[in-house]
């Protein structure tokens, strides 16, 4: 079937629309009406290949890892440039495929990217040091050497994007790998292709040069592919942290650089003397925004004894005035998750919480009168130990936990008990107390009195342990694209 956008949904190889070599078409589906809403080309392995080798060919030969950076980023402000002209079509399209509410489709999963886009071609690249002189240095032997220490692209990059927030994971891997002077083949998730494919119309529009981005779709065999191809410097990864690791030994035969986001579990701490109001509203937002599907989310509550019967009562009646349905109804609060798939595995995973002895105090169920789409209730847990299924492994669904402690010393020593380290949150009165818990809990964010440590382009995304190796956003996702060259010379 044709797509019912207004763009082409077709691969994007070499600066060029194309439907591929008779690769699987992907069908794509509305989460919420299970309704096909697109048909487009499913890459083949040599569709990769093809990719893979204009990618090389721009890199070796073309004008693009040439350019100086301020020409770079004349080229990524025109690319924002035309995305902020197509907002209401990307905007669209997200709540579409993904199943995003409006208010998520109007900021972090499309208009957070373009601002991402700006802040990397207007403040990062003309402040980075892409040159750094060395003083002259006296060296025995040697005499007098001096040099320039280089930053430069580090090649040929693979980009393994995922499904729930399309738009926003793909840009934050397109941005750095293009602002570097790298050049890329962008593979979103089957699920979501069409923001990602869109993505090469605002390339077209801001006149980046052929083979530097290219754009092709697949699942298993298109993302092996990528990460073994020779040709391949580096592969970017975000996902499941069960696939990461494969992705990760795929690419440890050639050894390539791998940049991994991966998943989380990540904890809510809540002092007795936290803002209740506040530790509410963020353990409600870590069960329903995007329906629990973002690996920062917030959806293991430590709660302070004293206080866990209010915070519980509390979230149990924000969590029971959740609208679940389609994100085209203005009244919906809460939309579908991703597929069938995804909704078997959260229902599999409460009854495991069930069985092992949790308490369901809210949810579990699908919302009756939605016979289609992928729906499952806001769902809570209480009287959870830390070493249960519930409380260590993610779902990606609209699930949270909370679990009581006794002092900051158990509070922190559960919280780093978990094989994930992506993000978390301390409530307190006393910021110096939250401030030194927040030091010592091992995760690569944590806000203080807030739901999140933010998505500003100044931050470092990433994580600890099993949620991943690398970092995203602003110069710290920059520097993973670059290469360190010294450049040295006798001084006489």
């Amino acid at each position: 079937m044709a797509t019912a956008y207004s763009f082409s949904a077709r691969l994007y190889i070499d600066g060029r629309r194309t439907d591929g070599r008779a690769g699987t078409p992907v069908l794509v589906r509305n989460p919420a009406t299970e309704e096909t809403i697109a048909e487009v080309p499913g890459s083949s392995a040599a569709d990769v290949r093809l990719a893979v080798e204009a990618a090389r060919r721009a890199f070796d030969e073309g004008p693009w890892p040439r350019m100086r950076p301020a020409e770079r980023a004349a080229v990524l402000l025109r690319m924002a440039e035309e995305m902020e002209r197509r907002l209401p079509e990307l905007v669209a399209v997200n709540m579409t495929e993904a199943g995003s509410v409006r208010a998520l489709a109007e900021s972090l999963q499309t208009r957070v990217p373009v601002a991402h886009l700006r802040d990397m071609a207007e403040r990062v690249m003309p402040r980075f040091d892409w040159e750094r002189p060395m003083d002259p240095t006296i060296t025995p032997g040697l005499g007098i050497t001096q040099g320039v220490l280089r930053r430069e692209a580090f090649g040929v990059c693979a980009l393994i994007s995922a499904y729930n927030f399309p738009f926003f994971l793909s840009m934050m891997k397109v941005i750095p790998a293009l602002a570097a002077g790298c050049t890329a083949v962008l593979k979103p998730a089957p699920t979501t292709p069409l923001e990602s494919l869109l993505i090469g119309d605002f390339a077209d529009a801001a006149g980046l040069p052929p083979g530097v981005l290219n754009i092709v779709t697949g699942d298993v065999e298109a993302g092996r592919e990528l990460t073994t191809h020779p040709m391949v410097d580096l592969v970017s990864f975000t996902g499941s942290d069960t696939v990461g690791r494969m992705v990760y030994t795929q690419a440890a035969a050639s050894l390539k650089k791998v940049v991994l986001e991966l998943g989380g579990k990540s904890v809510n701490i809540v002092r007795a003397d936290g803002d209740l109001d506040g530790a509410v509203r963020a353990a409600f937002m870590g069960i329903t925004a995007h329906a629990g599907q973002g690996c920062s989310l917030l959806t293991r509550t430590l709660v302070h004894e004293s206080v866990h019967d209010e915070l519980v009562d509390r979230l149990t009646a924000a969590l029971a005035k959740v609208k679940v349905g389609d994100p085209a109804d203005p009244a919906t609060t809460m939309g579908p998750l991703i597929s069938e798939a995804q909704r078997d595995k959260v229902e599999k995973l409460i009854r495991v919480g069930e069985e092992e002895g949790a308490r369901l105090v809210c949810g579990g169920r699908r919302p009756p009168g939605l016979d289609r789409g992928y729906f499952v209730e806001p769902t809570l847990f209480t009287g959870v130990d830390n070493s249960m299924t519930v409380a260590r492994t993610e779902f990606f669904g609209p699930v949270g936990v909370v679990i009581p402690f006794a002092d900051d010393e158990e509070a922190v020593r559960i919280a780093n008990d978990s094989p994930y380290g992506l993000a978390g949150a301390v409530w307190s009165a006393d910021t110096v107390a939250a401030y030194e818990m927040a030091s010592r809990v091992r995760t690569g964010a944590v806000a203080v009195n807030a739901s999140s440590a933010g998505v500003i382009p100044r931050a470092a995304f990433g994580g600890y342990k099993q949620s991943g190796l690398g970092r995203e956003w602003g110069e710290f996702g920059l520097d993973e694209y670059l290469q360190t060259k010294t450049v040295s010379w006798a001084a006489r």
